[in-house]
């Protein structure tokens, strides 16, 4: 791998510089140390990808050095080399945390492909704690301040430690496939896959091949045999996003597969079996579709174990603040930005539009006002056009008096159920009413469950 750094720690001043002249003909970036001391102190200053370190070596000798590598950076592949290469000394290197152990002089050929093996274990070491900081990042964004959301989340908490279905409901950006790597995260099956499949990418005899596999020469270009999403996720977690889109046919086997954790490869006789968690998504209300005959209520009911549904964002107002500087934060980052902040107009605005594509359209909002911000301070002109929508229950000229109040008294009473978090209590306080009354009042108002 060109303009790699190899770190080479030897006291051999001659053995230093032939293998130094090899790895820079190979393209590498070469340093040197001539003891235990300095290389442990260049593997610090240089950070890196390979260090190549010998066993006998004046000040420390190889083992404490690669202690103390290990300790400090503890990514980077450490290959030992030794004149008197034993099975025992070999053990011990390999027990202290080294990649490899060679002899010296060390085959030129082997040693090149020691380090490039080193060096992709590197890259997935990094990629992986990336993935996983990555993963956490978009956990993060489930967490509202919200009544609401702190209910759905306990909820997650709750199902994620069982192996039970889980279906997840809500409109289109409000996080439903964030919802399903959060219980995945949360669950034992964390360390096993998270696959996920879209129903509504693929066309019915694809996806059912995307879905449980195929065998060779099962249709035309089946040109191999073909492990299914559902296969791949044996001890992990399936994710079906939009599964209120699955073709009838194929909702009857998966409907199979769900009740036995059976299934046959398209073309196939063999039965195979999995364990496999499901969670599925929807967009869609499947109550409707299985009254319309769309949808099989017997999948339905399967899924529908446990349910959560996620609000828009319109119903978690007080958790805009939150999402925003998230997103802010997570954009300057990525495009090396200063650290910005909101101004106090801007956030009106973000708070006073509906966000009729969710989560994903405030996203987006951000990080467009980023790309365009010349100063730290985001301000509305930064914002794509947000049309101000007419709020169904807006108070409007022409209203009746009664129907006015009526939908003044709503929108007053569930401005203080947002300000306490949903504590009808608090709310009967700060209002001046009792309790009961306030009770009513949210029955007789229509409001939905809180």
């Amino acid at each position: 791998m060109p303009s790699e750094k190899i770190l080479i720690v030897d006291d051999d001043h001659q053995l230093r510089e032939l293998l130094g002249d090899r790895l820079e003909a190979s393209g590498y970036r070469i340093f040197f140390a001539a003891n235990g001391r300095e290389g442990v102190e260049q593997a610090q200053e240089k950070n890196p990808g390979v260090i190549l370190l010998d066993f006998e070596m004046p000040e420390k000798n190889g083992l404490e050095a690669l202690a103390e590598i290990r300790e400090r950076n503890p990514d980077i592949p450490v290959v030992m080399l030794t004149a008197h290469g034993t099975l025992s000394r070999a053990v011990e290197a390999m027990k202290c945390g080294a990649y490899d152990f060679l002899p010296k002089p060390c085959e030129p050929d082997h040693l090149l492909l020691v380090i490039r093996k080193a060096l992709e274990r590197k890259h997935l070491f990094i990629e992986n704690v990336y993935l996983k900081a990555e993963l956490a990042e978009h956990h993060r964004l489930i967490i509202g301040e919200s009544a609401r959301m702190k209910q759905i989340l306990e909820m997650a908490q709750r199902v994620a430690v069982t192996n039970a279905t889980v279906l997840i409901e809500g409109e289109s950006g409000t996080g439903k496939q964030v919802m399903a790597q959060t219980i995945h995260a949360m669950s034992e099956r964390r360390d096993k896959p998270f696959v996920q499949v879209n129903c509504t990418t693929l066309s019915e005899q694809l996806l059912e091949s995307d879905l449980f596999g195929h065998e060779k020469g099962a249709f035309t270009g089946a040109h191999l045999m073909k492990k299914g999403r559902v296969e791949l996720a044996d001890g992990g977690t399936l994710f079906l996003d939009e599964i209120g889109d699955l073709a009838p046919s194929l909702q009857a086997k998966f409907l199979h597969f769900l009740e036995h954790g059976k299934f046959e490869h398209v073309g196939g006789m063999k039965t195979l079996s999995v364990d496999t968690r499901v969670i599925a998504a929807t967009n869609k209300t499947l109550t409707q579709e299985v009254k319309a005959g769309r949808f099989r209520g017997d999948l339905f009911f399967r899924l529908n174990v446990v349910s959560l549904t996620l609000p828009p964002l319109r119903e978690r107002v007080a958790d805009i603040p939150l999402l925003a500087n998230h997103f802010l934060a997570r954009f300057s980052q990525q495009m090396r930005k200063p650290a910005a902040s909101f101004s106090g107009r801007t956030m009106e605005i973000l708070q006073a539009y509906s966000w009729p594509g969710n989560v994903r359209e405030l996203a987006n909002a951000v990080e467009r006002a980023v790309v365009l911000a010349l100063e730290s301070e985001i301000t509305p002109d930064l914002l794509p056009p947000l049309p101000a929508e007419k709020s169904p229950e807006a108070i409007t000229a022409g209203m009746s008096l009664d129907e006015a109040m009526l939908q003044f008294k709503k929108q007053f009473i569930a401005k203080t159920l947002e300000l306490t978090g949903g504590n009808q209590s608090q709310a009967a306080q700060i209002l001046n009413i009792q309790r009961s009354y306030l009770s009513r009042l949210i029955k007789e108002l229509g409001f939905k469950e809180l």
